[in-house]
């Protein structure tokens, strides 16, 4: 509110969360405070029940974040109808059957097909009508984005001049989402991307009101350079901002010798700098030298190529990496795989046994259209072997489990990037169950996690469901489920390990009951103090600890929160013997100990410590404490 915002949006949407409770609580206590509750709130929630309870709570005319066509006509009619009886104004996002809106004749379509049930089939005052036109993410590298901002702003100024009296609204944040951690570019496109948008009717925005740069005041090279990107003034113009970008990210220009001293690297190191740096001049002869280098051509990929994508991910992660620069690394990998991909059929036919090992199902949920993870999972499991049915995104439960029928598959995976996905695998669990399957059912994507998985969707089905981190830990995963030796083992401590983690959440989860004020006073603690003498402490007042022993400190380190701090999860040192994690975390814990030890034996670190003991009473609800004088 101090930064500037006009409206509030409330998002409760997480996957833990009791979204529907915490969505009243939030707003009630938001109700409390006059500066803040004195502007409209919008409640953004993918699930209806929790823009419901919203609703209930919001003092004045909200805004509901959002409806769309994505379900249908009739869905979308019951949705709008619940909307006006609670006299809210609604966001319309352009989105129907088909999919999300990209293009500017798709989101005029759309947008006029919306405004037209509105006003005429369900009575909504068309000023009372917001539509979201999609505002997506430019210079990413893929030719067919360049676009998306003019769309959109031509999107924009169509629904003002066609669509009387409705309003525009756009994620603002999402146009700059390639230059994630750079916030002196996201600032200059986020600001240049509203002063023309708003020329042409943009009634609204989400961003960070306390974030924007003021358009003249925004560098005349970088004004320039995002007019470009956004305008799609030129075919290199993403290249140009990549390049400025790195700049102020304060990296060091190059000669061209040291450009190329990486040529002298060791064959892995340099599998690893084409993909990190996304060159793929030499990328086939690099691949084949490793393959010479392996047994098996799948290792150049299970080996070098993994660890450089691994590597890009951490830096996108923290913000260290763009995106047109990840799908640059992307299309490296993608030209190494194809390369080793003949030598890997070969290596099958040379095989004793060329059958799959396994049959896996891969599925993206429905209302979810993203596959970028599963598909790597796919590469993966393909190259190790394993027979895999993509069958894209968007899939029905029906659909998905039908299929895994057809197939007889030994395993079905599911996979989601955004939290609608969450609720869909769990129902896609209860109809496992209902329908009686014994398949093993594998979750991953970007939302999920295990301990959801562990608590709400694993109860749901009574065979074996294990959440997979990420594409390397896909192949030993499935490798032990389908061991008739191993899987039992495997069952039995997914089995222990998701209790245990139900155990944990539920008594995190069990609310403490509060008795009243006066009761918890007369239920104070009453000393007797004829027959009581307290010790007196040999020091009263301050002591002081110099220079304590480091050695003796170790001891007491607790690992677990060490690994975590790695995103390995697991306790110490049960964590060191897990079949999927344990050799790295051994690794990550021996170079632990040798920086520890450096530490104790050089004295890197001083440990100091105070310590205080008072004179002190108590006084009805208060403790008084006393100097030692």
């Amino acid at each position: 509110v101090e930064g500037g915002a006009q409206v509030i949006d409330v998002n409760m949407d997480e996957g833990m969360l009791d979204s529907e409770k915490a969505m009243t609580k939030f707003l009630n206590l938001l109700s409390s405070e006059p500066d803040i509750s004195k502007l409209p709130i919008m409640i953004d929630s993918s699930k209806w029940s929790v823009i419901e309870a919203g609703l209930k709570c919001v003092q004045g005319k909200g805004i509901v974040n959002s409806i769309s066509l994505k379900e249908g006509e009739a869905s979308f009619i019951k949705s709008a109808e619940k909307v006006l009886q609670y006299g809210a104004a609604v966001i319309v996002m352009a989105f129907d059957e088909d999919g999300q809106a990209d293009s500017y004749e798709r989101r005029i379509q759309i947008c006029e097909r919306a405004y037209n049930i509105l006003t005429k089939k369900v009575g909504f005052k068309p000023q009372d009508i917001i539509f979201d036109p999609n505002i997506l993410t430019v210079a990413t590298g893929i030719e067919e984005h360049n676009n998306y901002a003019v769309d959109f702003i031509k999107a924009t100024k169509w629904i003002k001049e066609n669509l009387p009296l409705a309003k525009v609204s756009g994620g603002v944040s999402n146009i700059s989402f390639s230059f994630r951690g750079n916030d002196t570019v996201r600032e200059a496109m986020h600001s240049v991307f509203l002063y023309h948008a708003i020329k042409v009717g943009l009634d609204m925005g989400i961003v960070n009101a306390g974030q924007l740069a003021i358009y003249q005041d925004i560098n005349p090279e970088l004004l320039t350079l995002v007019e470009d990107v956004l305008l799609n003034r030129r075919p290199d113009a993403t290249e140009d901002l990549v390049k400025y970008a790195e700049t102020i990210k304060g990296k060091d220009k190059k000669t061209a010798k040291e450009e190329q001293e990486w040529r002298s690297y060791d064959v892995r190191e340099r599998l690893k700098y084409s993909l990190i740096k996304g060159i793929t001049d030499y990328i086939d002869i690099d691949a084949e030298e490793a393959r010479q280098g392996f047994e098996f051509p799948i290792q150049v990929i299970e080996g070098p190529l993994m660890d450089g994508m691994n590597v890009v991910g951490d830096l996108f992660g923290e913000g260290k990496m763009f995106l047109p620069q990840v799908v640059k690394s992307a299309r490296v990998m993608k030209k190494a795989v194809a390369y080793l991909i003949p030598f890997i059929e070969e290596q099958k036919k040379l095989s004793a046994d060329t059958r799959a090992k396994g049959k896996i199902l891969l599925a993206t949920v429905k209302g979810d259209v993203h596959d970028i993870g599963k598909n790597i999972v796919g590469v993966v499991l393909s190259c190790n072997n394993y027979e895999v049915i993509d069958i894209g995104v968007m899939n029905s439960c029906e659909k998905i489990l039908t299929k895994a029928k057809e197939e007889n598959v030994d395993i079905i995976g599911l996979s989601g990037l955004i939290t609608p996905s969450l609720d869909e695998m769990v129902y896609v669990a209860k109809e496992m169950e209902r329908l009686k399957f014994t398949t093993p059912l594998l979750i991953g994507g970007a939302t999920t996690s295990r301990v959801h998985t562990a608590v709400k969707i694993s109860p749901n089905y009574s065979g074996t469901v294990i959440h997979v981190l990420d594409a390397s830990r896909s192949v030993p995963v499935v490798s032990n489920l389908l061991n008739d030796q191993l899987k039992e083992a495997m069952q039995a401590e997914v089995k222990t390990d998701y209790e245990n983690i139900r155990q944990k959440y539920q008594a995190r989860q069990s609310e403490t009951k509060y008795v009243a004020l006066q009761t918890a006073r007369d239920n104070s603690f009453k000393p007797d103090w004829d027959n009581f003498k307290a010790s007196k402490p040999n020091k009263l007042g301050l002591t002081v600890y110099k220079d304590f022993s480091l050695k003796e400190l170790a001891e007491y380190i607790d690992w677990s929160p060490f690994f975590a701090a790695w995103e390995l999860a697991g306790r110490f040192p049960a964590i060191l013997e897990d079949p999927i994690i344990g050799e790295e975390s051994t690794k990550l814990y021996k170079d632990a100990q040798v920086i520890l030890n450096d530490i104790i034996e050089n004295n890197l670190l001083k440990a100091n410590a105070v310590v205080g003991i008072f004179p002190a009473n108590a006084t009805d609800d208060d403790i008084e404490i006393f100097t030692e004088s």
